[in-house]
């Protein structure tokens, strides 16, 4: 196996040394401790924009194959 130099030595593998577990059980804590009307409106809003910007991915991709396409028959 290969020794990688950027790994943490000498420290408990089961301790988080960015903290990031802490932080992210923080974070889960407080959202589902205050419930509100921001939370019931949050998820139509990213919902749409979800959708909008998937829609914009596919038929951006669809032009990038259709000038693929065109420049190879060129």
């Amino acid at each position: 196996m290969a020794h990688n130099p950027h790994a943490p030595q000498g420290q408990d593998p089961s301790q988080d040394p960015a903290g990031s577990t802490q932080m992210f059980r923080a974070f889960v804590d407080e959202e589902s401790a205050a419930p509100g009307a921001r939370r019931s409106a949050a998820p139509q809003q990213a919902s749409s924009g979800s959708r909008v910007g998937l829609i914009v991915g596919v038929v951006v991709g669809i032009v990038v194959v259709a000038a693929a396409v065109w420049l190879a028959m060129a």
